[in-house]
């Protein structure tokens, strides 16, 4: 009954170890990088930037998707792990048999009975596979790099789509602000061309086209207010919320503009080949598909493979029965009609495609950070541009309708310098935001958008 007594050892033994913490004990968990996920803002404050950034992180179904995909890949990881390993089994038997023949019972003798029992322990272990078990361990593990990889870049998009949609908002708001005043203007106006008709120093045509712009100022209102809640229904879905949640978001503080940027482009493009989340996914992949070429060369190599078998049998009507073996085998393909072949052309060709789709996204990524430093080279004259053309068209404004008040200026001047001026202030408002965004895109561009300050 040894043998009995060591099984339930050893199954007592499985039930321990998995209930202590070996249930991973490759530490596989811990080669994901985790779901970056540090919202703590838990109270009804309006969020800022970082608390918007945070919960679109913690929220975001691709930030989770890409975490999860991770530790299904860290889970093969220690699959391929596994295959270092001895396995071990163990079966138990019993039943309860009935001996019955034509002659027994035409003798009277009728049917015999016996019980028999048996144990059975079993032991494999792979000693020697040419690399097969290497080879396989590799490709896990690089399709693992490039899978947290791949998590960092969509973390990346992720915080890009919040930032956007964030200063979109206050964007769409200042665009509100501007149209508000706008009105008020063309309001303004209306009022002083239908005092100067009541008195006759204007013509009914002056009102009526004071009244038009009047008009078109509440239209570009109402159309300004339609953006803003949309804007507000984008930055909740960037958030992982439903378009329709309210939202309490804090003003970004004062816009600063930091024109000592980076000028040489060589350097921005060697950094973001280093730092692209995406490109080292790429490399990883094909490191992947390397070893994948050579676990399907040593899938046509032998194999060497210590086994043990210990076997328990009782049985009611003979003697114990128990028996013992140990072998080494060798396992060698001969011929498996091509296969062994034709997976390793297919394993070649399949590296060569990474190779190729590696050396694209590197070309891509030099094309990305040179659109994204000339948008925000751009975006920084833009800025430039806006501010005189704004100061320029407030004074404009200013004299025209001075002059018109006066009765020396014409009612078209008026509404010409109001328009100027309303276009100098939605100029100016999407100049400011938009280069925020530039500034974030060409970081993202680069692979190092969580190194930029968030106001």
């Amino acid at each position: 009954m040894n043998i009995k007594i060591w099984l339930i050892v050893m199954v007592f033994f499985c039930h321990a170890a998995c209930a202590s913490g070996l249930s991973d004990p490759f530490s596989t968990e811990a080669m994901t990088s985790g779901l970056p996920c540090n919202f703590r803002n838990t109270s009804n404050a309006p969020l800022t930037l970082d608390d918007v950034v945070e919960r679109a992180l913690c929220n975001n179904p691709q930030t989770r998707a890409a975490w999860e995909n991770a530790r299904v890949q860290a889970a093969q990881v220690g699959v391929a792990k596994s295959a270092y390993l001895p396995t071990f089994s163990a079966s138990v038997s019993s039943s309860e048999n009935r001996n019955s023949s034509v002659l027994s019972r035409l003798q009277g003798a009728g049917s015999s009975m016996y019980s028999q029992t048996g144990t059975s322990l079993a032991l494999s272990y792979l000693l020697y596979d040419f690399g097969a078990r290497r080879a396989a361990l590799e490709s896990a593990n690089q399709t693992l790099v490039a899978l947290n990889a791949t998590q960092d870049a969509t973390i990346q998009s992720v915080f890009l789509s919040a930032l956007q949609s964030y200063y979109q908002l206050f964007a769409s708001g200042a665009a509100v602000d501007s149209a508000l005043e706008s009105e008020k203007s063309s309001l303004e106006s209306l009022n002083a061309a239908s005092t100067r008709h009541r008195i006759g120093t204007a013509t009914p045509a002056d009102e009526l086209q004071a009244k038009t712009a009047y008009e078109q100022a509440v239209l570009n209102r109402i159309t300004a207010e339609g953006n803003e809640r949309i804007a507000q229904g984008t930055l909740a879905n960037a958030m992982g919320l439903d378009a329709d949640h309210p939202l309490k978001i804090a003003p970004p503080a004062a816009l600063s503009v930091d024109e000592k940027f980076e000028k040489n482009l060589d350097i921005l493009i060697g950094e973001a080949k280093k730092s692209r989340p995406d490109l080292r996914a790429a490399e990883a992949q094909l490191r992947a598909a390397k070893a994948g070429v050579s676990a399907a060369e040593a899938a046509g190599m032998p194999s060497i493979s210590l086994s043990a078998n210990q076997n328990y049998t009782h049985s009611s009507v003979s003697d114990p029965y128990r028996s013992t073996q140990v072998g080494v085998t060798l396992s060698f393909p001969v011929f498996t009609g091509f296969n062994t072949t034709y997976r390793t052309r297919l394993a070649q060709a399949q590296a060569d495609a990474s190779a190729a789709q590696r050396d694209k996204l590197a070309m891509q990524v030099s094309l990305d950070v040179w659109r994204a430093y000339q948008t925000l080279i751009t975006g920084t004259e833009t800025l430039k541009s806006t501010q005189v053309l704004l100061d320029s068209a407030t004074q404009s404004e200013r004299v025209a309708l001075g002059r018109y008040k006066a009765g020396v200026g014409t009612l078209i001047d008026l509404l010409t310098a109001q328009s100027a001026l309303a276009g100098a202030k939605q100029q100016r408002i999407q100049a400011l935001y938009t280069w925020q965004i530039d500034r974030a895109s060409l970081a993202q561009a680069m692979g190092m958008l969580n190194e930029i300050p968030r106001k």
